[in-house]
């Protein structure tokens, strides 16, 4: 056969720049596929099904509402306690999600990345598509208990931006789908990084101001007992600041400056760019390492 009458050609990639979206789309269909089987896999044996899209968010927002605002007494303005704490698990589940399922896109499906060629890319962006199912559930659910505050008698209501939400859902994905990447290409040498992935998305939340006002987290900061600043650790985290973007759109509370948003878009493009880079870079030698 004359190589003009060939429909593709696979060979190594030599630039390192080369972030092979176009491959991408033209396996458009495969990536629908998988979409389709994590939607549906996930919860086929399980009891309670996609229920527990529910429970989850349900059940974390009662304990941060027991625990943060009524023992400890951390208030929430005229925001309703378990909406403010609502908010914030909806978008932080997302980001989690994305990056906990990605973080080992290579160790998972070694089977079948041996077996077949296929833009490996598709495997975590699959992951953090369906993963916006799970988050449409949730954000129903936050739709419903808005409505159901509302209609008792609290004063609540959206922030104009909030048509600017789905912008920022765009960005939590990107940047798990960033970190995971990163974190996926680095655990086909250091296995360990598994286990160290859910202890620190762990202590992340607690340093993304999920449960509590993200100003009254920086006073803290700064008003410990040795005096030391410690505010740098919300200032620099864009985890922080897309939850507190989160609940400024859809409840009007908090404060949203233009130097952290600007500061979030452009820590989540390089993360981006970045987890691209090393993901296509480690997917030509992974196979010998895993």
């Amino acid at each position: 056969m004359n190589k003009k009458d060939w429909l593709f050609e696979i060979t190594p990639k030599n630039n390192l720049l080369d972030l092979n979206l176009k491959e991408v789309w033209r396996y458009r269909d495969l990536l629908m596929l998988f979409v389709k089987r994590d939607v549906i896999t996930v919860y086929k044996q399980t009891v309670l099904g996609p229920l527990w899209y529910l429970i989850q968010p349900l059940f974390t927002s009662i304990i941060f509402t027991l625990v943060f605002n009524n023992i400890a007494g951390i208030s929430t303005g005229q925001i309703p306690s378990f909406l403010f704490n609502l908010a914030g698990v909806t978008s932080w589940n997302y980001f989690k999600e994305c990056l906990t399922a990605t973080s080992d896109t290579f160790k998972k499906n070694e089977a079948i990345f041996g077996k077949v060629y296929f833009p490996r890319m598709i495997m975590p962006m699959s992951i953090v598509i369906s993963n916006l199912l799970k988050f449409g559930i949730q954000l129903f659910v936050f739709v419903c208990f808005y409505m159901y505050f509302y209609l008792s008698g609290y004063t609540i209501a959206p922030n104009i931006y909030v048509f600017f939400f789905p912008i920022l859902v765009l960005l939590m994905g990107m940047i798990g789908l960033g970190l995971g990447m990163i974190i996926s290409s680095m655990v086909t040498k250091y296995r360990d990084l598994t286990f160290l992935v859910s202890f620190g998305v762990q202590l992340l939340m607690y340093i993304s101001a999920v449960m509590y006002p993200l100003n009254l987290m920086r006073e803290k900061l700064i008003n410990l007992e040795n005096g030391t600043d410690y505010s740098w650790i919300v200032d620099l985290n864009p985890i922080a600041h897309m939850v507190e973007m989160s609940r400024f759109m859809l409840l009007n509370e908090g404060s949203v400056t233009m130097f952290n948003i600007i500061y979030t878009v452009i820590f989540t493009i390089i993360i981006f760019f970045l987890g691209l880079l090393i993901f296509n870079k480690t997917e030509k030698t992974f196979i010998d390492t895993i």
